[in-house]
């Protein structure tokens, strides 16, 4: 028979013996449109170094804080602006304290036609297309910071008949894309991203003709997985990313 010390000491070691069972979450981090493509780079990273998976809802930022403010379940948001983040810390819809800037963002004309677009934006003072594409000022901070552009530049009232706006900042590339409108103001790292050989035309419109586009992230439901991918958003390998996608810090 066994001695009851034998007993225990095999029921411990069989403790140690089993799987170690970690529990994988699925984060809902719904993100800025202009980010998007950038955070369906970073996720499939941290999903392989945490084991949590991410779910990523693109869109408008002002969008998205009427759904988080009505209650949509996101875990983290990650905003194009700072207002909205620190908005919902305020008003008890966030965690207090958690908004951090993962990004700041630059603003550039763009035309998939090569010579329109000239390294001076001159183009939109001398008029030579029919239709402009930008985000809505309302819901997007880039749509705020192309109508701040054209303000500084005393075109906007002029070209109120040909603005063609989108509900967020991927929608406004699509009609450049489309030929919906010839050019179109858009994110840096879009541009980055849609013509990497430069065969179109751009103009990196100067940073001192719009207020800065900090974006900034903000936790929404606390847990050790989201606190974990922000983490990871701020670690070396996470910044080194969002560099490279064209965003400064």
């Amino acid at each position: 028979m066994f001695r009851r010390s034998t007993l225990v000491r095999l029921f411990v070691s069989g403790i140690f013996l089993l799987p170690l069972i970690v529990r994988a979450d699925v984060l809902q981090v719904a993100v800025a449109s202009n980010f998007a493509p950038v955070l369906e780079k970073l996720a499939p990273v941290f999903e392989q170094k945490s084991g949590h998976s991410v779910t990523i809802i693109s869109g408008a930022t002002g969008q998205h804080y009427t759904q988080i403010v009505n209650g949509a379940p996101f875990d983290i948001f990650l905003s194009a602006d700072a207002e909205r983040p620190q908005m919902l810390e305020k008003e008890g819809h966030a965690i207090t304290g958690s908004t951090f800037t993962y990004a700041l963002g630059k603003l550039v004309l763009w035309s998939n036609t090569p010579d329109l677009v000239d390294e001076m934006g001159a183009v939109l003072v001398n008029g030579d297309f029919k239709h402009l594409a930008i985000a809505s000022p309302k819901l997007a901070p880039y749509g705020k910071a192309a109508q701040e552009t054209l303000l500084h530049m005393d075109v906007w009232e002029g070209l109120q008949d040909r603005l063609v706006q989108g509900e967020n900042i991927t929608q406004t590339l699509q009609f450049v894309q489309t030929e919906n409108a010839e050019l179109g103001f858009i994110a840096y790292s879009q541009w980055l991203e849609i013509d990497p050989d430069h065969k179109g035309s751009h103009w990196e419109v100067p940073a001192d003709f719009y207020s800065p586009i900090i974006q900034q992230g903000v936790l929404l439901h606390d847990s050790p997985a989201a606190r974990d991918f922000i983490a990871f958003l701020q670690s070396a390998e996470g910044i080194a990313m969002i560099r490279l996608a064209g965003y400064e810090l």
